[in-house]
């Protein structure tokens, strides 16, 4: 028995943010709409490629999504390259970020928000 990695995270959101949360995740990270089963609620799978890293799903109107809740869970890191053309990006769509350095390595990173709240980093390797 043993994992073999991450295969993708869900975000859960009302309507509107649902809509936001969407956009970003496909016009700023880049990420692509693709098949989704036909679950009961409505939703996204968005695509790096051939896989369906990001799950958006639409929460139900009694159901209670919490904000500003203290958590464990910093961010979650995407690899990427053209560091340049995100930085762009981002700052064209107003959004602010950081840069950071992996010490002792080539790597280079941007931390963000997405309109969820969801810490989100770029990790760029040798190719920045």
């Amino acid at each position: 028995m043993k994992v073999r990695g991450i295969d993708h995270f869900n975000v859960r959101a009302s309507s509107g943010l649902l809509e936001q949360t969407r956009q970003f995740y496909c016009d700023v990270i880049g990420l692509v709409v693709g098949d989704r089963p036909p679950f009961e609620e409505f939703g996204y799978w968005l695509y790096a490629g051939e896989q369906a890293v990001v799950h958006l799903s639409l929460a139900g109107e009694d159901e209670e999504l919490a904000r500003d809740v203290p958590t464990t869970l910093n961010h979650v890191a995407f690899a990427c390259q053209g560091r340049a053309g995100f930085e762009q990006r981002l700052a064209d769509a107003g959004i602010r970020f950081r840069t950071a350095e992996v010490p002792a390595t080539s790597v280079s990173q941007i931390f963000t928000e997405d309109p969820a709240g969801n810490g989100i980093e770029l990790s760029f390797g040798e190719e920045a």
